[in-house]
């Protein structure tokens, strides 16, 4: 199957969460056989942040404007089975149209990565700039990064027709059990700054850090301003670039994960930092979300903590009770949760409800029995290799 997308980046994982989860998506799909061109404008804050310019499963072009690349990419999407815009693209509407003016027989599907936040602009009446005017009613599917009521609000007030769930995910062989060289740290917290996720970050990070001066805390990420209310025990590292995700998790006895406020409003909103974290085998602690139980069993998988005391509670755990729970969730993403379970996915959706996979390919259905075999491989511990 050949696949075109148009999104915000493959290239730099600077103050974004798609590039990391395009990476793993488009090595499965490689895996597979599948081609994946990716088309990301050339924009100056991802070009100074840039990880790299080729990417396994992949072929990356990047453009600075989109009269430059408009030609190419028609004859992409004309050559393509499918054409997948996503959320905050530069040129999404740009790509929509194109995609609505190609063949009757390419798949036109919509991927928002960001759905919550796109939700609250369209209900505040404020631009929505990857939106098309008229709403997702013009493509074939429309895949959401948030499951739950996100789903039927996608349907109910941007027109979308078709609406599935498409869930974060980790790819092992980026995000595996490492050696750390850093100091170990009893608990790490990797995000970029956002407002609305400093409450829960002063009750289940800065709060027990203030509280427990004798632990070790450490932050990775970019965009914390001067007067974040840092303490003598909390360290920060910044900007950690993916290939050094597996060595910051591993660097801590416990992570943190915090959801931001409208995507935990909505629910079923797992970030994919979870999957990564959980898949270098390092124990998960988060705030509570509706629907976090579909990934992760509480108190058995991750732990939960809505407030200071329970993430203290957390944080005076035995060594061997939280392995006990990094083993479990471990287990559970090489199950459930890899890129290539999301590849497979995908896939299924792309051919099962449409039947347009294999056109210009003319590979067809042929992926299944593969990928059954490689996720065997996956949940066994083997990798893609």
């Amino acid at each position: 199957m050949k696949l075109c997308v148009f999104g915000l980046t493959l290239s730099s994982s600077w103050g974004n969460g798609h590039a990391t989860l395009w990476r793993g998506l488009v090595r499965a799909l490689g895996c597979l056989g599948h081609e994946v061109t990716f088309f990301e404008r050339d924009v100056p804050y991802y070009a100074a942040h840039r990880d790299g310019r080729e990417f396994p499963g992949a072929r990356l072009l990047l453009y600075e404007n989109w009269g430059e690349i408009a030609d190419r990419a028609k004859r992409q999407v004309a050559g393509s089975d499918a054409v997948i815009v996503t959320s905050y693209c530069v040129d999404a509407n740009a790509a929509a149209c194109l995609a609505m003016d190609s063949a009757p027989e390419v798949l036109r599907v919509y991927y928002d990565l960001d759905t919550p936040v796109t939700l609250a602009l369209v209900r505040a009446a404020e631009s929505v700039p990857y939106l098309p005017p008229e709403g997702l009613g013009m493509f074939d599917l429309v895949l959401s990064y948030t499951g739950g009521a996100a789903l039927d609000a996608l349907r109910e007030t941007l027109g979308a027709r078709r609406v599935e769930p498409l869930y974060g995910h980790a790819d092992p062989l980026t995000h595996c059990p490492v050696r750390s060289s850093r100091p170990l740290a009893d608990l790490s917290y990797l995000g970029t700054y956002a407002h609305d996720r400093q409450p829960a970050l002063q009750r289940l990070f800065i709060d027990p850090a203030r509280r427990a001066p004798a632990r070790r805390f450490v932050i990775g990420g970019s965009g914390y301003p001067e007067d974040f209310p840092w303490a003598p025990n909390i360290s920060f590292v910044h900007h950690v670039a993916p290939a050094d995700h597996p060595a910051f998790f591993c660097s801590s006895r416990l992570t943190l994960n915090i959801t931001r406020a409208q995507m935990a409003a909505m629910g079923f909103c797992p970030s994919g930092r979870l999957f990564e974290a959980a898949a270098c085998g390092v124990p998960l602690l988060s705030d509570y979300w509706e629907g976090v139980e579909q990934f992760f069993a509480p108190g058995e998988e991750i732990l939960i903590a809505r407030d200071t005391e329970e993430a203290r509670a957390a944080l005076d755990l035995s060594d061997h009770e939280l392995k006990r729970i990094a083993s479990a969730a471990h287990e559970r993403v090489l199950r459930e949760h890899t890129s290539m379970h999301r590849a497979v996915r995908l896939l299924n959706l792309l051919e099962d409800d449409y039947g347009h996979v294999g056109h210009h390919s003319g590979r067809g259905q042929r992926h299944t029995h593969s990928a059954a075999r490689l996720l065997q491989g996956i949940a066994a511990g083997r990798g893609t290799r």
